[in-house]
């Protein structure tokens, strides 16, 4: 009976936006993982957790996987898969963090950040690779020269990487 979605004195955050991602502070993401607030234009993709997605992502900048994504090939500027997600197939962006599971090929034109509790399995090119004590890399692991679009140096072929443990 005449009830509003909002409490009485309650307002929606200052000019109309989105708030942030419900619980990332609560459970304890690091500060660089949680939501970045590079203002509303970004086009950011979360798959939630206990969540499965199967198919294309198009026109997302920010992929946030807290479930599991199977994917042929995605493009993206960024790509962060959370503690426990699962990230499945190609995907080809310009920086990623990876906390939970890569399992497939991955490109990072820019950084690769490999966080305590992440596994990277298969193939991965990077330009600036960063791996915290206990994150782990099995396959191979090319470094990108500067400017490099993805595609190998004459001087450069890809190694296999030996597993990293902490």
């Amino acid at each position: 009976m005449g009830r509003s979605p909002l409490p009485s004195g309650s307002s929606l955050p200052a000019g109309g936006g989105i708030p942030p991602m419900p619980g990332a502070a609560a459970r304890g993401l690091p500060t660089q993982m949680q939501p970045k607030k590079d203002g509303p234009e970004q086009r950011t993709l979360v798959v939630g957790r206990g969540i499965s997605v199967q198919g294309t992502v198009q026109d997302a900048e920010r992929l946030v996987v807290e479930g599991t994504v199977e994917s042929s090939m995605i493009t993206a500027k960024e790509l962060v898969v959370m503690p426990g997600g699962l990230f499945r197939g190609g995907v080809e962006v310009e920086n990623a963090e990876i906390a939970g599971t890569v399992d497939g090929s991955l490109t990072a034109r820019g950084s690769l950040t490999v966080r305590g509790s992440g596994r990277l399995l298969g193939k991965a090119a990077c330009h600036r690779l960063k791996v915290e004590d206990g994150g782990q890399i099995t396959g191979q692991l090319e470094m990108l020269a500067e400017g490099s679009a993805g595609s190998k140096t004459a001087d450069s072929a890809a190694e296999p990487a030996k597993a990293l443990e902490g």
